[in-house]
């Protein structure tokens, strides 16, 4: 029996779609690749009239004549129209003078705000006021083959554009400290020194990363700060000039875990962390912990290693007690010990 019309419930083309007319006259007539071109140059068009008046560049030179120390420079994205700027904590490293320059050409003297090396994020402000500014977007909803666009300063030439695609997420690289940033966007929109600091956007004209890294050696792999990541670390640098995390005074390394030993306490993961060292008077010491411990897990959640441990202590509360959960010999055992700032 011929099926009607009306139940054919319409589908996207994967192949070609003459090959079954009556579908081809219920999704209509396919765009021609001139009118998809022209939807894309749109939206691009779009997004750099939108967000273009608030990229900026950001340069850092010596306060003092004669100082051997290399000038700085990199992008940034306005993100407030009272003049703070988001950027790369990269690009302001040193003591040197800020100079933020608009794309009208205009300067404006900025001051530091907050700085967090950890994450590679800074935000400056400049003097200057009523501003054109851009809005963090939600980097959870990226996709990979999603259309970004890089906006920034390469080089010295102001407000260039290039475009590409989210090429892979969940990447992690070590920030200048050496602790790991997780979630890193690896796009394939082409950046160069002076890139760094600038904004990606997604095709709505949201920030969805801050532009950090390449690999110099290859072609189309470029690496952005995730939105989320700004957005959790902003209201710290604003008010504090930093991101707060907690330590708990202990040096240690990654080791694996004797297997005997997995089997025998039903362990979720093989590895942890071995105390290699611990600070005189420091919350890990006071709480009894002792060199040799092999740190599995911090309130019931492991810890296979170094990050583990410091990425549970940047997100845990400070002055708030965690339970330690660790092997001694063939002993398991818990403490309780309570974090305090680190750099205290």
């Amino acid at each position: 029996m011929k099926r009607r019309r009306d139940n054919i419930v319409p589908i996207q083309w994967v192949g070609n779609p003459s090959s079954n007319r009556e579908y081809a006259e219920m999704e209509g007539p396919r765009p021609s690749d001139a009118e998809l071109l022209d939807a894309y140059s749109r939206a691009v068009v779009g997004v750099v009239a939108a967000v273009g008046p608030a990229v900026v560049s950001v340069n850092v030179s010596p306060r003092q004549a004669g100082n051997r120390r290399r000038a700085g420079s990199g992008s940034g994205i306005v993100i407030t129209p009272d003049g703070y700027v988001l950027t790369n904590s990269h690009v302001i490293q040193g003591d040197g003078r800020i100079t933020t320059v608009f794309n009208d050409g205009t300067e404006a003297q900025a001051t530091l705000v907050g700085d967090d090396p950890a994450t590679d994020l800074a935000v400056i402000r400049c003097d200057r006021a009523g501003l054109a500014f851009a809005n963090l977007g939600d980097s959870s909803a990226l996709q990979v083959g999603q259309l970004v666009i890089a906006m920034g300063n390469p080089l010295g030439f102001q407000s260039t554009v290039s475009t590409g695609v989210v090429s892979a997420l969940g990447r992690a690289l070590r920030s200048q400290d050496g602790r790991l940033i997780e979630n890193i966007v690896q796009h394939t929109a082409p950046l160069n020194p002076g890139s760094s600091g600038g904004p990606l956007l997604d095709s709505k004209g949201g920030v969805i990363g801050i532009n950090t890294a390449i690999i110099a050696i290859a072609q189309g792999m470029g690496f952005a700060i995730p939105a989320n990541t700004a957005r959790w670390a902003l209201p710290q640098l604003l008010v504090h000039g930093r991101v707060r995390r907690g330590r708990i005074g202990v040096a240690g390394q990654d080791r694996p875990i004797d297997r005997r030993l997995v089997r025998h306490h039903t362990l979720r993961e093989e590895t942890a962390v071995e105390i290699v060292s611990l600070e005189k008077g420091g919350p890990a010491a006071r709480a009894g912990l002792r060199e040799g411990d092999l740190l599995i897990a911090l309130n019931g959640e492991p810890v296979r290693g170094i990050d583990d441990l410091l990425r549970y202590l940047t997100e845990w509360p400070l002055e708030r007690s965690i339970m330690l959960t660790f092997l001694r010999g063939a002993e398991k055992l818990e403490l309780p010990v309570t974090p305090v700032e680190y750099g205290s």
